[in-house]
């Protein structure tokens, strides 16, 4: 029997679509599978050649999608990259808020400007989107959204603003979950481990990597495709009972404890 496409006939926004350099992202790696999966993808970005990128990796395999230019910590910014799925494809079902930087520091040091741009980017972008995504999901009979955290919002690693940032995003998950249940729409988020990513490949040695790979249980190294897969699981009818989680996909390293 012929497997039905899990995101058949669906319409997505993925935030951050595109990747640095050469190394998979996770935004890029959700926007291939969910085109895959049988979505229409808006592909937003705030730099046009990396999402173009994502756009010539979905058509290259028949998918449908398109590239959206825009910093999603602008409120009118996010206002419009909604009306565009709409404009393009007539609904939207999906919404992926992937968007996120890295935050270094305590806060005896971090200068006020770097906290509000870190919680701006982080966190601010996500209420964004999400105030003008819900809607235009209500009108297309409900929807779901995937918001990407971190296991440093559980297990804080020296990156305070960066913990901060993450950790906000699991209440207002679970606060979005239960404000728009009503509506037919799931909210979740994901709690990504020590994968090898676009963003963190550029100051990553072998060695690094060797020492993240050996921090999980399983001995295994994790990559965006993994986070991918969970997001597109997240995201599907698969999961319709499934709402206000805070899913850590990190090859369980967030319940082991180092060993000798």
């Amino acid at each position: 029997m012929t497997r039905q496409p899990r995101l058949q006939n669906k319409v997505a926004i993925v935030t951050g679509a595109g990747a640095r350099a050469d190394v998979m992202g996770n935004g890029k790696a959700a926007s291939i599978l969910f085109a895959r999966e049988g979505a229409k993808v808006l592909l937003v970005d705030n730099v046009e050649e990396r999402a173009t990128k994502t756009l010539e990796a979905i058509e290259a395999e028949g998918g449908v999608a398109s590239v959206f230019v825009a910093d999603v910590t602008d409120e009118a910014q996010c206002r419009n990259l909604v009306q565009a799925a709409l404009d393009r494809y007539g609904s939207l079902h999906i919404l992926h808020n992937n968007v996120g930087i890295n935050g270094p520091g305590r806060v005896t040091e971090v200068p006020q400007s770097e906290w509000n741009r870190i919680m701006s980017i982080n966190l601010t972008s996500m209420i964004l989107t999400s105030k003008y995504a819900i809607p235009a999901m209500i009108d297309s009979g409900g929807g779901a959204i995937v918001n990407v955290s971190s296991i440093s919002a559980i297990r804080p690693r020296g990156m305070t603003p960066y913990t901060v940032s993450k950790g906000a995003i699991i209440p207002l998950t679970q606060a979005m979950a239960i404000d728009h249940a009503p509506d037919g729409i799931r909210v979740n988020c994901i709690l990504p481990g020590p994968a090898y990513t676009s963003m963190v490949a550029g100051g990553m040695s072998t060695d690094m990597r060797e020492v993240r790979r050996q921090a999980s249980p399983l001995k295994v190294e994790g990559n965006s495709w993994d986070i991918a897969y969970a997001a597109l699981y997240l995201a599907s009818d698969e999961a319709r009972w499934v709402t206000a989680v805070a899913l850590p996909v990190d090859g369980g390293v967030t319940i082991d404890s180092p060993r000798r």
